[in-house]
């Protein structure tokens, strides 16, 4: 097998994207823990919607509705703390490699009222490459499909060198 093969068969396989959906209550906190490079750019998009009693559904939320959002480093300082609305994006740049805990909870205390105490969140969090919107940069850099798929593949080389250097440092 050739050396680009090889390579091509690795960036197939390499996916940094984890999309899922949670309960919480009124005053509960739910954290994740993702391993994250260095110099890697993370974004989580997510939606929120509420329990309704009379339609045994969850619904769209209702405005005033929102999250907070906190990132810590794998030393435990804040990177982001924010508060958001019902629905949203959240980014941030790891500047230091290992577990970084993010955790969500709601801004608001009117669940119980509404929502029979329940919340449901979807979560889409996107790591590295897989954070960038190509094409937004195609438009923006003015890019023929090809020149953008190359863009796309030296943006997988650098993140999957990222990831390979962090294994180095966290097996040594």
């Amino acid at each position: 097998m050739t050396k680009c093969a090889l390579l091509c068969l690795l960036l197939a396989v390499v996916d940094v994207s984890t999309a899922l959906y949670f309960h919480i209550g009124e005053t509960e906190k739910k954290c994740f823990i993702e391993e994250i490079p260095d110099e890697t750019m993370v974004i989580g998009n997510y939606k929120t919607q509420l329990w309704d009693k009379n339609k045994q559904e969850f619904l769209p939320s209702t405005p005033g509705l929102g999250m907070h959002v906190e990132v810590k480093d794998p030393d435990g300082k804040v990177i982001l703390s924010k508060q958001y609305s019902s629905e949203g994006r959240f980014t941030f740049t790891s500047h230091t490699p290992g577990e970084h805990q993010i955790c969500l909870h709601s801004n608001s205390t009117k669940i119980a009222l509404f929502a029979g105490g329940r919340l449901r969140v979807h979560l889409d969090i996107q790591v590295g490459e897989h954070a960038n919107d190509y094409s937004e940069i195609a438009a923006k850099d003015k890019l023929t499909e090809l020149q953008l798929r190359v863009r796309q593949l030296l943006d997988q080389v650098e993140q999957i060198q990222k990831e390979q250097n962090y294994q180095r440092k966290s097996v040594s």
